[in-house]
């Protein structure tokens, strides 16, 4: 009497564990070819996992920074991520540079990194010191850098943004008041950059 073994009742093989490799699958009673369902979920996990892999491995790119800006109406450059340490230097030396300058004006932007109101000015600010670059600096200065402690202390720094404007010797003649919106913040600087805007002769 020839044992024949009986199919299990129940298959426990799931149809995303199939073998890729068909030359090593021995007969078993639980090989089968999935249904094109499984086929098309098998496919689709495939993809989402490929896409997930791209998303980590753009997420795991560095970071992109600004240079302080000098007031040269040079176009913004990008590079990469500096230290809190560096990006004070970087600010201090762009400050020095704008005083060095002697231009009619220079105007110091304190900000925050956090601040969402400073972040939607910096087209403006840029556009500002673009079309005024004859006379006018703007340097920025992040107030949550300890650099810029005396300078905080000196100019009476308690909110962001905050813009003072300098004569070309150094010295603050105004700065903006308590930030109400960015209306509010525009109109402020407008008033700063009227003290000292050259006027123009009529010849």
């Amino acid at each position: 009497m020839v044992y024949t073994p009986k199919e299990p009742l129940f298959c426990l093989k799931w149809p995303w564990d199939m073998n890729p490799n068909p030359k090593n699958n021995t007969h078993s009673v639980c090989s089968f070819e999935g249904p094109w369902l499984f086929k098309s979920v098998q496919t689709i996990g495939s993809l989402a996992f490929n896409f997930v892999s791209s998303i980590s491995l753009i997420n795991n790119l560095k970071p992109f920074q600004m240079d302080a800006r000098t007031g040269q109406g040079k176009t913004l450059k990008s590079k990469t991520v500096l230290s809190p340490e560096e990006q004070g230097e970087a600010e201090h030396r762009a400050f020095a540079s704008a005083l060095a300058s002697a231009k009619e004006a220079t105007v110091v932007e304190f900000y925050s990194p956090k601040c969402r109101l400073c972040n939607s000015l910096l087209n403006f600010v840029v556009e500002v010191e673009s079309r005024n670059s004859e006379w006018l600096n703007i340097v920025m200065a992040d107030a949550e850098n300890e650099k810029w402690l005396p300078e905080l202390l000196h100019y009476d720094i308690r909110y962001v943004p905050c813009f003072v404007i300098l004569d070309k010797k150094g010295r603050a003649l105004a700065k903006t008041g308590i930030p109400s919106s960015r209306l509010h913040v525009i109109a402020g600087l407008s008033h700063l950059l009227k003290m000292k805007r050259p006027h123009k002769s009529n010849s």
